[in-house]
């Protein structure tokens, strides 16, 4: 039904060198030396985006938003609107993983523009699931439920896994968030069948990170810890700093839930600081509210605890993590609430 997972992030003769699930330090060195030998702005503004997005999934945000500013500046030279659309599309990619989602929106919406008007219907797609992507994170699910449908749509007509795993993943994650754990476990297995038939590794570790959080959720402590090691062999095989650091952070959400606060601690320190190295912030405050929760659970001061939700409530309403904002407030509700007779 699906073809085999391909990158068309890679274009013109990247396209034939790189892959799917080459390693990002492999597709850095390789889009470094295409830029080298460039000859014309198509060929620097192809190079500049790989450059970018392998800068942006190991965590060097500097690097990689000036690469897709190269990028967007060689693609207007050639006159090219696919190359700008794609350009656009990897800088409110790195927006949106550096916590700024207003700017992610607009830099992904003139993405769509740009696509739609050239043609390109891959850099369409892509831009596309950046948006939902971007809207499901803010918590904005009522916007973004029917762009989900729209790229579960585009995946099944052309056979594009990698459509088909983001676009199921998202629906499942929406489904998991408001409590409907059997529909999210079915669509995150789905996802991740998909993705190993289609060869796709990295969408791999993303479902089944997706896979491990609702098993928890329902008890299956061991199973879901088994697939997080199975998803963080991928991410180190593939460099995936930012997605490792997620799977730790998960990794930390399943031993607080199974009760073991003092490892999930730890856990969260180490994912702590993963985001922080990688400047990822949306990461860094979901795992000082894991941290704080597990130093209250292991008897932390309550004051110490109450004024860390409360820096913790201010920088997800900066961000806009809607989600994430519901979460402290309920813990805050429930260190205050009075104990039952």
């Amino acid at each position: 039904m699906y073809g085999k997972a391909f990158a068309p992030e890679y274009q013109g003769e990247l396209g034939s060198a790189l892959g799917v699930n080459s390693s990002y330090e492999e597709v850095l060195a390789t889009a470094t030396r295409a830029h080298a030998e460039a000859g014309t702005a198509l060929e620097r503004a192809r190079a500049a985006l790989a450059v970018a997005e392998a800068n942006r999934r190991l965590g060097r945000v500097a690097e990689a938003g000036a690469a897709w500013r190269e990028s967007y500046r060689s693609a207007r030279t050639a006159g090219d609107p696919a190359a700008m659309a794609w350009a656009l599309w990897s800088g409110g990619t790195l927006a949106r993983q550096c916590g700024t989602l207003p700017f992610a929106r607009r830099l992904l919406t003139h993405a769509v523009t740009l696509a739609a008007d050239s043609g390109d219907r891959l850099a369409h797609g892509y831009s596309l699931a950046g948006l939902a992507e971007t809207g499901r994170i803010q918590g904005d699910y009522a916007a973004v439920a029917e762009l989900h449908e729209q790229l579960l749509e585009q995946g099944r007509a052309h056979g594009e896994a990698r459509h088909m795993v983001w676009a199921m993943s998202g629906i499942a994650q929406m489904h998991r968030n408001t409590g409907s754990y059997d529909k999210a476990l079915e669509l995150f297995e789905e996802s991740a069948r998909i993705a190993a038939e289609a060869d796709d590794a990295r969408g791999r570790a993303w479902s089944l990170r997706g896979v491990a959080d609702v098993l928890s959720v329902q008890g299956e402590t061991d199973r879901a810890l088994a697939l997080l090691s199975e998803a963080e062999t991928i991410c180190r095989t593939m460099d995936l700093a930012s997605a490792l650091a997620y799977n730790h952070k998960m990794r930390a959400n399943v031993l607080y839930r199974a009760g073991r606060y003092e490892s999930a601690r730890d856990t969260y320190t180490l994912s702590l600081r993963e985001f922080s190295e990688i400047q990822e912030p949306r990461g860094v405050a979901l795992s000082r509210l894991g941290l704080a929760k597990s130093r209250a659970r292991l008897g932390r001061d309550v004051g110490r605890t109450m004024a860390e939700l409360a820096s913790l409530e201010r920088d997800f309403t900066r961000i806009g993590l809607r989600h994430a904002r519901d979460m402290v407030i309920a813990f805050r509700s429930e260190l205050t609430a009075r104990p039952a007779a």
